[in-house]
């Protein structure tokens, strides 16, 4: 039951975003990315009760991020096997998955990185690429039991051009 998909960022709307904001759906997201699971497969693998889990798939699915895709029946149960829909989603620049990214939140901790590239097209997009391996790396290293009570972050990334947008 494995997927196929590309890496194409699925548009979202206000109410997809925010069930974005939860970083065990952004988990469960990654588990369910390129293989179908149930949601006590996905609770094992991320160490999250499977009660947890499967409230939160039950809102990720009820919000078109995850597609039910396989149902089967073993024993007296039936298995429900879900694949979400994309790895990236893309919202709106006035919608805020993450409120604590906004200038505005007051964080107990927090690091900020700024610097000035010369890019070609091609190399925007090659370091677009880089930067979503290493933080899907960073996801995939994290979603483990052992992760499970640590302290949560958020990380956002904005590559923005110098020039100005040209007013129509």
């Amino acid at each position: 039951m494995s997927n196929k998909m590309n890496d194409q960022m699925m548009p979202v709307s206000i109410e997809q975003s925010k069930l974005l904001g939860n970083p065990l759906r952004i988990k469960i997201i990654g588990a369910l990315y390129g293989t179908a699971k149930t949601s006590k497969q996905v609770a094992t693998q991320i160490g999250e009760s499977p009660g947890n889990v499967h409230y939160h798939v039950q809102k990720l699915y009820q919000g078109g991020l995850i597609d039910l895709v396989e149902e089967k029946r073993v024993g007296g149960v039936i298995e429900k096997y879900y694949l979400s829909k994309a790895k990236w989603f893309k919202s709106d620049q006035d919608v805020k998955v993450f409120p604590e990214l906004d200038d505005s939140f007051e964080s107990a901790s927090a690091t900020n990185i700024s610097m000035s590239l010369q890019l070609k097209e091609s190399e925007q997009e090659e370091l677009l690429n880089e930067f979503r391996t290493l933080l899907e790396k960073w996801v995939e290293r994290t979603s483990t039991p052992e992760h499970a009570m640590e302290e949560e972050f958020v990380i956002g990334l904005k590559l923005v051009s110098r020039k100005e947008k040209q007013k129509d």
